[in-house]
């Protein structure tokens, strides 16, 4: 399972306020839900009588106990368990006359534990829906983590120097996005809200390279977005296209430690190949940027592959990408994947910095077949090191 974590922040009121907010929103879209109808459940596809959760997931309200192996170099080996509850969503008549509109997507509820060699562990949960008659969509994520993470800092004399940090965080995010009429446009708010410690671990860096309030901080961070998506399902995509932009402001007016600004711009473009659609070509595009004083584990990184969180890092970061998905027989898929990024603190500073690439392959198993939903297993290769990652869907899925 792909799981990115954001590092955010804020104090108990406000953290109990958006509890609420996403439990009035998952009673009203629970009360628009049809009753299900009693049937006998089983883990085989009336189809082709292959494992499948569909049924499971949909006529017993299942979940799925998605076991991982934990391979991320930036934090080492590890394992964690990952519950998982898909519900299906159905459109309404009025929705169908508008043929340019893909699916209401699933709603999916979830929680996660785990704990690697370093010794970083934590917990957490999230819920995303939609509430049809309101057109809203919405994403809701409190988690603990302590972490330990290996950072790089480039100095005068010895040049890059990694160096260790334990971060201890309590993170809550509330998305909040509405369909503009019929379109497969929306737009919305999202808040950032995170209680961050962090302390360096048997560093040689002088403790004057780091500013007293990024060991211990509050992050409050309220954004914009708008976005477009038209792919033909949001777990392993087939055709389509995802276009994302949003605009988030860390700011003293909203009890901030730290004033900048978070740009965030990305794309997926999903090509189907061949009749039966064989083989699917996904193409990936990214780009952050962060103006103004930001801590150093909240600059952006290079989000590939085989490269570890936080090795490459910079005020600016761009990267490209693409999966090829090969279907070879029945529920089995093998992918192919390559990417390249740079990541550069000043756009003059955009020739002298690196590519830094990255390669790999892996298998996906079709796991839920109404859902559209694949599983599988990833190997890759930086520039320095291999990596192995367990995907539960696409692993695209910011």
């Amino acid at each position: 399972m792909h799981i990115k974590l954001t590092i955010l922040s804020g104090n108990k009121s406000l953290v109990l306020l958006l509890f609420c907010i996403a439990v009035s929103l998952s009673v009203v879209a629970q009360d628009t839900l049809p009753k299900p109808v009693k049937r006998k459940i089983s883990l085989r596809d009336s189809l082709d009588h292959a494992i499948d959760f569909s049924d499971y997931m949909i006529d017993a309200n299942g979940f799925i106990p998605i076991p991982i192996l934990i391979t991320e170099p930036a934090v080492g080996i590890g394992g964690a368990i990952a519950p998982v509850l898909l519900r299906k969503r159905h459109q309404p008549t009025n929705y169908k006359k508008h043929k340019n509109l893909e699916a209401i997507p699933p709603d999916v509820t979830g929680g996660f534990g785990f704990y690697t060699a370093n010794k970083s562990w934590g917990g957490g949960a999230g819920r995303s829906g939609t509430i049809i008659p309101w057109g809203v969509r919405y994403k809701v994520f409190a988690a603990y983590l302590d972490m330990n993470i290996k950072f790089y800092k480039t100095l005068p004399v010895k040049g890059e120097t990694e160096f260790g940090v334990n971060l201890k965080s309590i993170p809550v995010f509330l998305r909040v996005q509405k369909q503009l009429g019929y379109s497969n446009w929306h737009a919305g708010i999202q808040y950032f809200f995170v209680k961050t410690t962090a302390r360096l671990e048997k560093s040689i860096l002088p403790d004057s390279l780091f500013k007293p309030k990024e060991m211990d901080n509050i992050s409050s961070v309220a954004g914009v977005l708008v976005e477009y998506d038209k792919r033909d399902n949001p777990f392993t995509p087939s055709k389509g296209t995802k276009l994302h932009v949003d605009a988030n402001f860390s700011n003293h007016i909203f009890g901030s430690d730290f004033d900048y600004t978070n740009l965030d711009v990305y794309a997926y473009h999903y090509i189907p190949i061949g009749s039966k659609k064989k083989w699917v070509c996904g193409l990936r595009a990214d780009m952050q940027q962060v103006l103004g004083d930001i801590p150093f584990y909240f600059k952006p990184s290079i989000d590939l592959r085989g490269i570890p969180k936080g090795r490459y890092q910079g005020d600016v970061n761009i990267l490209v990408e693409t999966e090829q998905r090969w279907n070879i027989v029945r529920r089995w898929s093998a992918v192919f994947f390559t990417g390249v990024g740079k990541a550069f603190d000043d756009y003059s500073d955009f020739g002298s910095a690196s590519w830094d690439y990255s390669y790999g392959t892996g298998v996906r198993y079709l796991l839920a077949r109404k859902f559209g939903l694949y599983m599988g297993a990833d190997v890759a290769r930086g520039p320095e090191q291999w990596g192995f990652y367990i995907q539960f869907g696409s692993a695209w899925l910011k």
